[in-house]
């Protein structure tokens, strides 16, 4: 924000102010605006004067330069919050779409309907779709429908695309199985349910983690969609990331990318192992 002559400060698709960075700090029109500034920028300052416990702080000339770095002071604490919530996002978000995509993968493998074939490609629209015009497409419909920007909205934002992920992997693994083993679970007298919990899940539970694990990288790693459909507060770890990359390469930068990508890797890894292993 520190980069732009003039910022828009929307809310539910209406306008709330526009002005410079000095401005919409300084004076902000009413909560949602100071909200807005303390919950998801980290605005340099200066220490003006201290007295005792407390600290008067002011934006000052010097802060405006982007090159001048010793004013930006990063929390830990607010770098464990933007965790604490890309854990919650991801974790709400993996778990309902491998339910969804893993009952997507079952119904159209096992079971005969109309227009089947359109609906199996239909599911693959989230993965060729653009990551922009996704969320471009998630905001539009949120505002229409008068629906808040929340973590709610990021969750079901991930779940848009990362359905199809687990789908696909699912439906790989469940591709390679004989259907010759329900049938005979039919035959001495399991119903559906029992031959479902007893018989098909059990083979398909590495596709199923496999899925589940490739669903969690994406939700930790999202920004786009991220960017577009998260509201005040609900700053998740890639965003945040983004947003200190504005005023230069940090040291913390440079530590939380490469724990990410370590994590990445060692989680994806063992998703593609677990999809390719054969059970017995």
């Amino acid at each position: 924000m520190i980069m732009s002559d003039r910022i828009v400060v929307m809310h539910s698709g209406q306008i709330e102010k526009i002005g410079n960075p000095r401005e919409i700090f300084r004076h902000p029109k009413n909560r949602f605006g100071a909200e807005f500034i303390g919950e998801t920028n980290l605005f340099p300052v200066t220490i003006d004067r201290v007295d005792g416990a407390a600290a008067l702080l002011g934006l000052s000339d010097r802060t405006t330069d982007v090159s001048n770095r010793a004013a930006h002071v990063e929390s830990t604490a607010l770098i464990l919050a933007v965790l604490r919530t890309s854990l919650t996002v991801a974790v709400f978000t993996t778990t309902i779409s491998t339910v969804i995509g893993t009952a997507k993968a079952i119904a159209l493998a096992r079971y005969k309907f109309r227009a089947r074939g359109f609906y199996n490609g239909f599911l693959m629209l989230p993965m060729m779709m653009p990551d922009i015009i996704l969320s471009i497409g998630l905001l539009i419909f949120f505002v229409t429908i008068g629906m808040n920007l929340s973590m709610l909205t990021i969750i079901i934002g991930h779940c848009t695309f990362l359905t199809s992920y687990v789908f696909i992997i699912v439906q790989a693994r469940i591709t390679g199985l004989d259907p010759a083993l329900e049938e005979a679970s039919a035959d001495l007298g399991a119903s559906e349910w029992v031959t479902l919990r007893k018989v098909l899940l059990p083979q398909l539970a590495p596709g199923i983690l496999g899925g589940a694990l490739l669903a969690f990288v994406i939700a930790m790693d999202d920004l786009v969609i991220t960017y577009f459909v998260s509201g005040t507060g609900d700053t998740t770890l890639p965003v945040f990331i983004f947003g200190m990359i504005r005023r230069g390469v940090k040291p913390e930068i440079n530590t939380i990318a490469t724990l990410i990508i370590l994590a990445s890797v060692v989680i994806a890894a063992l998703g593609l192992w677990l999809r390719s292993r054969k059970t017995d």
